[in-house]
């Protein structure tokens, strides 16, 4: 334990069930140097129909846990980011943390940055600087505008937020959080995982398949991907999509799979998805699992459309449109149960270590609250 944790409260800001595994790690490492920890939940976490995962949330331990529902069905993106912005800022205003702890580039995560900024809280946003093909990526900038430090995942992420003006003492590279999940024992069997969640598949693929904010047509690219999947003879987990706009035309598609070769899981344990993707043969989708864990873990992967353009160059990916069901059909054929080479392009799985390493140096702490636009 330092000096510079003994007292000092993080709450780390939640979502969704992917940020929660890259904060985590995170959280862990921090509450081991001796900070306090909290968790404000929200987002999907609060919804029955995606798991309601607040709960896994709530296994973290001892830490203290504040919950708001943010959103209905069917509530637009700038609604959900008002009511945030509102109930966050109810918040703060009677638990005021030393630090605030903001993933990526979800509505929770502008929301609670803009509130940060506007009351001089200390903020800092993890995997900042990166790419991708939807609105995500300007949520994301935006975050980086707002917070006060910066823990990106790989130097080209870090070189993108100096870019933006930020100053090289507020950016620190400590590689993507959720891989130090991955780099360990999940802790539980793929027996055990396969029991828990109905799984009787012997081999298969995992896929996941989110709706694309700045396009139209996420329900005929679902179609046109589930039915060369389906073509194929495979089996396949298929984890449910997130709750952006254009959900609702994915999951239809998903209710009609035959379900001796799909399974649909709303949501899983970190740890157990951990050993699911260990043991899977491929992963396929638009997730960023299949740009960051899947090249990390070794497994071939075959991303889907325009969200995560540019985000990963790894040789294990394929880049694909969901109408190309002659490259689909190919690549499963082709790559279906082949390990490739592992990628650190995101990092060695040590990320918590780096940031605990950070926020535990007095100066750290002394970066002032105003920022300046930095010119190199």
């Amino acid at each position: 334990m330092s000096d510079s944790s003994i007292g000092r409260s993080l709450l780390f800001v939640t979502g969704t069930r992917a940020d929660y595994g890259k904060l985590k790690p995170l959280a862990l490492a921090a509450q081991e140097a001796g900070f306090l920890i909290s968790f404000f939940i929200t987002g999907m976490h609060m919804m029955k129909r995606y798991g309601e995962t607040r709960h896994e949330v709530r296994r973290f331990g001892k830490a203290e846990f504040f919950e708001f529902v943010n959103q209905r069905e069917g509530d637009s993106l700038d609604f959900i980011l008002s009511k945030t912005i509102l109930g966050f800022s109810d918040f703060v205003h009677e638990h005021r943390p030393d630090l605030v702890v903001i993933h990526g580039d979800r509505v929770e995560a502008l929301a609670t940055s803009i509130v940060c900024a506007l009351r001089y809280i200390r903020s800092a946003h993890i995997e900042g600087g990166e790419i991708s093909g939807s609105i995500d990526e300007s949520i994301r900038h935006c975050n980086t505008k707002l917070c006060v430090n910066h823990f990106v995942s790989n130097d080209q992420a870090k070189n993108r937020v100096l870019a933006l003006g930020e100053s090289p003492e507020r950016v620190f590279n400590i590689g993507s959080p959720e891989l130090d999940t991955h780099a360990r024992p999940s802790g539980v069997t793929i027996d055990k995982v396969k029991k828990r969640y109905g799984i009787s598949f012997s081999e298969y693929g995992v896929v996941i398949f989110h709706p694309i904010t700045s396009e139209q047509n996420s329900g005929l690219q679902a179609k046109l991907l589930f039915e060369a999947l389906d073509a194929c003879g495979k089996c396949f987990v298929v984890i449910a999509p997130n709750n952006d706009p254009g959900t609702e035309s994915v999951l239809e598609v998903l209710k009609v799979l035959p379900v001796e070769r799909f399974l649909i899981i709303p949501s899983m344990r970190g740890n157990y998805f951990s050993e699911l993707m260990k043991n899977a043969q491929m992963i396929i989708g638009n997730s960023s699992t299949g740009v960051r864990e899947a090249p990390f873990l070794g497994l071939p992967s075959l991303n889907i459309g325009t969200r995560q353009n540019g985000r990963s160059k790894s040789s294990s990916i394929k880049n694909v449109q969901a109408k190309d069901s002659d490259e689909i059909k190919n690549f499963i054929k082709v790559s279906w149960g082949k390990r490739v080479e592992k990628s650190t392009d995101f990092g060695f799985g040590e990320a918590a270590s780096e940031f605990v390493n950070i926020i535990s140096k007095e100066c750290y702490w002394e970066t002032s609250l105003q920022k300046q636009f930095f010119h190199a």
